[in-house]
């Protein structure tokens, strides 16, 4: 192969890498993600948020809240991303903020269910319970790192913020909805994934469309591989419509709503739609199912854009529209990056090597996994079927579950986008505290796999939650005397 053809290689591994995110998971999940960030940012008061999240708010209440909200959301890490960019714009600690952005894509109750069900019930628990522990512990951590810089970004939320009193009925259920309409469009639960009712459009030659978008970005759910489907090309267009009407419609916005402000809130259900109806291709046309999930996001919008204009103030959908616009801005370009990044390293990278570095229970064993759940990064569920295949090819099962916990966590777009809203300083320091925790997890489940009895690994891991609870006591202490003695001094 000569250094053009490698090139070339690399490319379409960057591109079609893209090409496919884009067109399997950005609609159903991101989108909804933006404008849920966008409607957390311009309608809920900062009380309302510090209240159980905030840099004061009391641990036992703030921490598990953190967690107990990332678990019924099912998405990956570069979906959650804007929701923890909302939470912490508007007033999270960053340690609260830093629990919700690490335990919902590693452990959410959808992740777990389905991790017991391919891989197994050990693996599922252990996942959770390392997952809560630890997601907690990376918190608590950088809030004592940061909490300087936590209380400086406390006052500028004061500054930004201050005065909003408490939120009206009509912008929570709208809210809600919005949180309704992210979960229609990904649970994959009977209710939404059935199809009850089909259509059959005549195109002609939309196999040969088909077969052809195979060949450009191939298909092979062995390797994670999840091509681009003529739906997924259709939406892939959808969505660059959007881009350029939100361009000429949201840029501006605060000087009036124009003809593309409301063609681009059309163009957003219209591609939500598409998206949620099932598409199988053949030779007599396009099979079209409306399913569940059709159904189930048909009736959010419905109740959306009702609400939009009788529930919300006209400077409410304007500061909605707005902030979902910024946050687009701050981390699509960033996510975009990032994906092609990943889809270039994944030619480079073969599963091999990770699989000889990772058949024993060992640190550079479990390090493998982490660092292969960066670089090798798979959306959200798929990395389950990926992990049970790295099983079979004899991937201990301690790595195995350090893969698992920071595949959905460190993917390089993610970290991109992190960094971004908090920063780099404390977006790598999160990195760094993931990797550790990770690699940790996988050696206790991986010591018990190899025979270590259950109780001596649970002295363990009660003795290190103890080591770190008297540390994070004693850092606060400390703390909290220099901010004394600097009041007296002065």
């Amino acid at each position: 192969m000569n250094f053009t053809d490698w090139l070339l290689r690399l490319l379409n591994g960057g591109l079609g890498n893209l090409s496919a995110y884009l067109a399997a998971h950005v609609l159903l999940c991101l989108v909804p993600a933006f404008y849920i960030a966008g409607a957390m940012t311009a309608l809920i008061p900062k009380e309302s948020v510090t209240r159980f999240l905030g840099r004061n708010a009391p641990k036992f209440i703030a921490y598990p809240a953190a967690a107990l909200a990332g678990s019924i959301l099912a998405v990956c890490s570069c979906t959650i991303v804007p929701i923890f960019a909302g939470i912490y714009k508007k007033g999270a600690g960053i340690g609260p903020a830093i629990t919700f952005l690490f335990f919902a894509p590693a452990a959410n109750i959808l992740a777990l269910v389905y991790t017991g069900g391919v891989i197994g019930v050990d693996l599922a628990f252990a996942r959770l319970i390392l997952s809560l522990t630890f997601g907690i512990g990376i918190g608590m951590i950088m809030a004592l790192i940061f909490s300087r810089q936590d209380i400086a970004h406390d006052k500028e939320t004061d500054a930004m913020f201050a005065g909003k009193g408490t939120m009206r009925r009509g912008a929570l259920i709208f809210l809600l909805l919005l949180v309704a309409l992210l979960l229609a469009g990904t649970f994959k639960i009977g209710l939404f994934t059935n199809a009850y009712a089909h259509l059959t459009v005549p195109i002609h030659g939309i196999d040969r469309f088909q077969d052809f978008l195979y060949r450009l970005v191939p298909y092979d759910p062995s390797k994670g591989e999840e091509g681009v489907t003529a739906q997924g090309a259709i939406l892939i267009g959808l969505l660059a419509l959007i881009g350029l009407s939100s361009w000429k419609g949201l840029e501006n916005i605060y000087e009036g709503f124009n003809r593309w402000t409301w063609i681009a809130m059309g163009l957003v259900g219209l591609t939500l739609l598409t998206a949620a109806v099932g598409m199988t291709p053949h030779a007599g046309g396009l099979d079209i199912a409306f399913t569940g999930r059709f159904f189930g996001v048909l009736i959010a919008l419905s109740a959306l854009i009702w609400l939009m204009f009788k529930g919300l103030t006209e400077d409410e959908l304007r500061d909605w529209l707005w902030e979902s616009w910024r946050f687009v801005k701050q981390i699509f370009p960033l996510l975009v990056v990032g994906v092609f990044a990943v889809g270039v390293i994944r030619v480079l990278i073969k599963p091999e090597w990770i699989e000889a570095l990772a058949g024993q229970n060992t640190i550079l064993g479990n390090l493998a996994g982490v660092i292969f759940g960066v670089f090798m990064y798979f959306p959200t569920l798929v990395e389950v079927p990926i992990a049970n295949m790295f099983l079979s090819l004899g991937m201990h099962r301690g790595p195995l579950l350090a893969y698992l916990m920071a595949d959905p966590e460190l993917s390089l777009q993610s970290i991109l986008m992190i960094s971004a809203i908090i920063g780099r300083l404390r977006a790598w320091t999160y990195v760094a505290w993931v990797a550790l925790f990770s690699t940790l997890a996988g050696l206790i489940y991986g010591a018990w796999i190899d025979g270590t009895p259950l109780g001596i690994l649970f002295l363990y891991l009660l003795g290190f939650i103890a080591v770190l609870a008297f540390a994070l006591w004693w850092i606060e202490r400390q703390n909290k005397a220099r901010v004394s003695q600097a009041v007296s001094a002065d």
